[in-house]
């Protein structure tokens, strides 16, 4: 048997012209047809790329030297490279159409949908400082505790990472200064390595509408050295601060947060406002990043959900509520589902904040939920569905099926399994009527849309 050979070895460097993009963001360059996958390059640049990894159909580059720019490239507002913005150096026009033609791209191979219209992106005026909650590792270096995040593939902390562009001001403003004070005030940051210490993350949320901020002190034990004076120095400096919450995370585990929290100083929740509902956010509450998309991004999931003043709805993987409480402005009632009992207390209270009465929250999976709401006489006129990105089980698709709605929309942060579970509905009797993508997280390969499906007729 003669051994298939590749045209580049590992470690060898090479001049390459690069013609496109993956959906990660990473440019792609042949050899010979041989597909070549090197980060931070864009389409029509030339660069001499080092061969990192070689497998029998396609290997991987690094860039070495940039040889021909692309008009396209833009210089990276942040140099810390910390590996969450992957598409700094694309203009944000080319990030956009990147973007698009991910979706186009699945909609036409995974789903078999060619045909579907996909709408322009939606995309932001301004796409810095979006982001309004972080979580960032505290570790320790030459006796200093250090913050940051965690180095592409790495559990290095880039450190002291004071700065980011796409976290909202004020978390700019604040998580320097807590770095700082807990330096001052001798808080030990937590080794990964011996399990020891005291400090493991800090979290800061923000209200974009309010300008609350929470901040979550998640710590090994219940130990936290000089927490009052901290809370006196922080309430101090910044009186937008609403919130100072510890966490307690005793387990050796990549899982940010413990189950025990409790409240330091001022309230348990922040509060936010989508539209006209107000929301109350919590250290553990799942919330949108973006809130300025998410507004974009629920006004096209209510237009294509058509709710009339009579018609029924079911939320599954409801969260807190963010959704459910938009449709039921609409809807005659909104049914919610989530997993997670702590999303559905939040959900309760959200809708109790709001005066609304008619929508209503259960703790459970949507795929065993549904089928016994429909044994019990339950026929919705829309679902609206919001997965994580893994999307939704065969089960619960079943579910939707069964349960025959007229209309489903279906909310994805994951392009690759909407066009699979598109397939999968269109085959148990739905039509895709139309796509929306929403660029919910700018600097980075991630791209949300909106997908609108009606019942097919029978003949």
């Amino acid at each position: 048997m003669v051994k298939q050979t590749t045209p580049v070895k590992k470690n060898e460097t090479i001049t390459l012209r690069f013609e496109d993009l993956t959906h990660e963001g990473n440019g792609v360059g042949k050899i010979n047809g041989y597909p070549l996958f090197v980060p931070n390059v864009l389409p029509g640049e030339e660069a001499i790329v080092k061969i990192v990894k070689v497998n029998k159909n396609f290997g991987f580059g690094k860039l070495m030297e940039l040889t021909k720019s692309s008009p396209e490239r833009v210089e990276p507002t942040c140099h810390v490279h910390c590996g969450g913005c992957q598409l700094q150096h694309m203009s944000y026009k080319l990030q956009l159409d990147m973007k698009q033609n991910q979706v186009k791209n699945v909609m036409k191979k995974v789903a078999h949908l060619p045909h579907v219209p996909i709408h322009p992106i939606m995309g932001m005026k301004h796409p810095y400082h979006y982001r309004n909650k972080v979580q960032v590792p505290v570790g320790e270096k030459n006796g200093e505790l250090i913050v940051g995040y965690y180095q592409k593939r790495s559990h290095r902390i880039v450190e002291n990472m004071d700065t980011c562009s796409i976290q909202a001001e004020t978390i700019n403003e604040i998580l320097p200064v807590v770095r700082q004070l807990a330096n001052q005030l001798g808080i030990e940051p937590y080794q990964e390595e011996n399990h020891c210490g005291d400090l493991r993350h800090i979290m800061i949320r923000t209200g974009h509408a309010t300008n609350d901020v929470m901040i979550v002190l998640v710590t090994r034990t219940n130990r936290l050295p000089n927490k009052d004076v901290l809370i006196d120095e922080l309430t101090r400096r910044f009186p937008q601060i609403k919130s100072i919450v510890q966490n307690v995370n005793e387990k050796r585990t990549n899982v940010i947060l413990g189950e025990k929290t409790k409240v330091l100083w001022g309230e348990t929740y922040i509060y936010d406002k989508i539209g006209d509902i107000t929301f109350a956010i919590s250290a553990k509450s799942f919330y949108q990043v973006n809130p300025i998309q998410t507004k974009v991004l629920y006004d096209k999931a209510l237009e294509y959900a058509k709710i009339g003043k009579n018609d029924i709805v079911v939320d599954a993987y409801c969260g807190i509520g963010t959704i459910s409480l938009f449709l039921a402005q609409k809807a005659k009632k909104v049914y919610g589902i989530e997993v997670v009992p702590d999303a559905i207390d939040d959900a309760k209270k959200n809708a109790a904040l709001n005066g609304i009465t008619n929508a209503e929250f259960t703790v459970g999976q949507a795929e065993k939920v549904m089928p016994k709401w429909k044994e019990q006489g339950l026929t919705p006129d829309v679902i609206v569905v919001d997965p994580p990105r893994k999307g939704c089980e065969a089960d619960f698709l079943q579910a939707m099926i069964d349960m025959e709605p007229k209309r489903i929309v279906y909310v994805s942060c994951n392009p690759s399994t909407l066009a699979r579970d598109l397939r999968i509905l269109e085959d148990g009797g739905y039509v895709t009527k139309e796509v929306q993508p929403v660029d919910m997280f700018p600097s980075t390969n991630h791209v949300e849309a909106v997908t609108w499906l009606e019942k097919r007729l029978s003949n």
